[in-house]
């Protein structure tokens, strides 16, 4: 079973800026599509950005040219780079990939990282 794992979360100044990756666990086939969603506490996990095998982004108005959303060309890696980053970016922030096949033949997958959490406070 093919695990996410991500990481680069922590605590950030208002202002400042991150950098969140997301790798697979081993290589893939391929994948419909990359996402990040974030959940802030009490409140229901959202959809952040997202990037389609054809490299389609789309993104939250709330994050739109503040955050970018890119992928490595091997599809094993996304990354969510953060910038001018608000108090209400804080969030546990997870990974998603949607129709990841490991093996040609194999079933699609929807598949969820743990999380990391992201901190902006002075």
């Amino acid at each position: 079973q093919v695990q996410l794992v991500e990481s680069g979360g922590g605590l950030v100044q208002p202002g400042g800026s991150l950098r969140l990756a997301c790798a697979t666990s081993k290589s893939i086939f391929s994948f419909t599509a990359m996402a990040w969603y974030r959940q802030a506490p009490g409140d229901q996990r959202e959809l952040v950005a997202t990037i389609s095998s054809g490299g389609d982004r789309d993104y939250a108005d709330s994050v739109k040219g503040r955050f970018t959303i890119s992928r490595d060309k091997a599809k094993t890696t996304v990354y969510l780079q953060m910038n001018s980053l608000k108090p209400e970016d804080t969030a546990v922030y997870y990974c998603n990939v949607q129709g990841l096949i490991t093996n040609p033949g194999d079933a699609a997958l929807a598949v969820w990282g743990k999380g990391t959490l992201v901190t902006v406070s002075s």
